[in-house]
């Protein structure tokens, strides 16, 4: 007997399609006893990916609707910290390191793609790890690692760094954009922006982002059904899982009742991963102010290196040459307004025509986890 796990056993039940179509019936006949619409925002890329490939809106009553939030690392980065990457990746010395869809997000200057087709050496890595073995083999070079991401990759930049001290390796640099979640929700529920009328006060309830509770654990969330009246499901990323979240985000409103919740039990708990939160608290310190693709400086929504590992910051290193103006996005694209869940992709005007996967303009088109991306491949099922 073949007791080796396959990797279809760790979906195929979250993917069942008679356990889908039950839970919409079980949601349609709930929502029958609300008689408003319930704004639902999933806060994560990842969700919205699931969403609108399963198209799963089809398979709930018209007054289940969702908002797509900020929570695609990618889309959220800022032209100018894209352009620090640039010109960092065009250093002779420097070999600019990163993960997977930032290489394609365009700045004002051009995205990383484009950097290494004028000769910069940027590479993309699945693990920050990687980054060892390059700096390695390339002890003439400064091997700077353009960290991305929310609590989930955080960790690992940590490790690196913490990898880094220890085997007292001399030429890997860190240039930090992690960012965190609760902040920039709260910053969408009471926006302190003059220039934007309340981003979206329609926010009904929020379906909290797994991986980030993982690592984070699902306490992050207990303010906003206390303080701010929403509640919270954190949920996994399979459809069965969203919408089994969907459903109990219902029954709270059926029963009157705004609480957090877990529906992604089998990996998230409460506290999070307590190693990965210590190892984090020892490199990293929160930012007063860091601002977002499309939503503008959110407070303490960032991380930096503590002053003590400044050596090791490469924001310190290249200060003089790296840029400080802020960029503003493209005048016809609407991401900011998609990533705040004031709009959906097709209302923008250059959705699918001059904005497309392969020639992005907007942030939200680059990365799979970005809602332009999404429904422009999966726009069909809805």
């Amino acid at each position: 007997m073949n007791s080796e796990l396959q990797l279809n056993n760790l979906y195929d039940n979250f993917r069942d399609g008679k356990t889908i179509k039950a839970y919409a019936k079980i949601i349609a006949k709930d929502a029958q006893k609300i008689d408003k619409t319930i704004n639902i925002m999933e806060v994560c890329g990842g969700h919205t990916h699931t969403i609108m490939k399963f198209g799963l809106p089809q398979l709930l009553p018209s007054n289940i609707n969702f908002i797509h939030g900020p929570g695609c690392p990618v889309c959220i980065m800022p032209k100018e910290r894209i352009d620090h990457a640039f010109v960092l990746a065009m250093q002779d010395d420097v070999i600019l390191v990163t993960l997977g869809d930032m290489i394609k997000v365009p700045g004002s200057n051009g995205s990383l793609q484009q950097a290494r087709a004028k000769g910069a050496d940027v590479r993309f890595v699945y693990s920050p790890m990687e980054c060892i073995k390059i700096a390695k083999e390339n002890p003439d070079k400064k091997v700077v690692f353009f960290a991305i991401g929310f609590e989930t990759t955080t960790p690992m930049t940590a490790v690196l760094l913490d990898q880094v001290i220890k085997q007292n390796i001399p030429n890997i640099l860190f240039h930090i954009n992690h960012v965190t979640v609760p902040e920039v929700m709260k910053e969408l529920i009471d926006s302190r922006d003059i220039h934007v009328d309340s981003y979206n006060n329609k926010i009904d309830a929020f379906l909290g982002p797994s991986h980030v509770s993982v690592i984070a654990g699902s306490k992050i969330y207990e303010q906003f059904p206390i303080k701010y009246g929403r509640p919270v499901v954190v949920s996994g990323f399979e459809p069965v899982d969203v919408m089994q979240g969907i459903s109990m985000i219902v029954k709270q409103f059926i029963e009157n009742r705004c609480e957090l919740e877990i529906q992604y039990k089998r990996v998230v708990t409460y506290e999070g991963n307590l190693n990965s939160q210590r190892v984090i608290n020892k490199y990293f310190e929160k930012v007063s102010l860091f601002r977002w693709r499309g939503l503008g400086n959110v407070p303490n929504s960032g991380l930096k290196l503590k002053d003590e590992y400044a050596q090791y910051n490469a924001e310190v290193v290249y200060k003089d040459i790296l840029p400080i103006a802020q960029i503003e996005d493209h005048k016809l694209c609407i991401c900011g307004d998609i990533l705040r869940g004031m709009a959906k992709p097709p209302e923008c005007t250059i959705f699918g025509t001059a904005c497309k996967p392969n020639s992005p303009i907007g942030s939200c088109m680059v990365s799979s986890e970005g809602a332009c991306s999404a429904y422009y491949k999966y726009g069909n099922l809805i």
